[in-house]
């Protein structure tokens, strides 16, 4: 399969991917592993580009990165996406996710963006099944937002990453 797209992600500290992961634990302990990208850190997709802008996306990445200071995000809140396919945590949107998200989105996508980590995807019933699961093992807390990076879509390549240093 060719690749599709890029996408440019924001990642979260290594506390938020150690709880994250647990809650992905108690998951696969109930039998649901699903569809998603194996060995990726959990993560806020901030944009996409088409895959002939890859050194466009990998500037964005840098000035952003260099304009930006690690943050905290409020991971409040869990949620499926339309269709069921899609299980995820997500943060409060706050000033610095939204400035983030608009220093990094170039190429308006045909949806609203959303922010979220995805922690399960599958078709709709095994995902609704999940749901309970997470339920009883999800509590919210205080994530970092501390690295930006950029892969190209199926399969998974990844092509540069940059630690948030700024100042804003």
């Amino acid at each position: 399969m060719a690749e599709e797209f890029l996408t440019l992600m924001a990642d979260l500290d290594g506390g938020a991917q150690a709880r994250m992961a647990a809650w992905y634990g108690a998951l696969r302990e109930a039998g649901f592993t699903g569809k998603q990208t194996p060995g990726l850190p959990y993560h806020i997709s901030l944009a996409t580009f088409p895959l002939d802008k890859e050194q466009e996306a990998v500037e964005i990445m840098r000035k952003a990165g260099a304009a930006f200071s690690a943050f905290p995000v409020h991971i409040s809140h869990m949620g499926l996406f339309a269709g069921g396919r899609v299980l995820f945590c997500a943060p409060e949107r706050n000033p610095e996710l939204d400035a983030l998200h608009l220093a990094c989105e170039k190429y308006p996508s045909q949806y609203p963006w959303t922010p979220h980590a995805t922690l399960l995807i599958d078709e709709p019933g095994a995902v609704c099944a999940a749901l309970p699961v997470l339920v009883k093992h999800f509590s919210p807390f205080i994530a970092n937002i501390t690295r930006l990076h950029l892969c190209a879509f199926w399969p998974t390549r990844e092509i540069a990453a940059t630690e948030l240093i700024g100042k804003q």
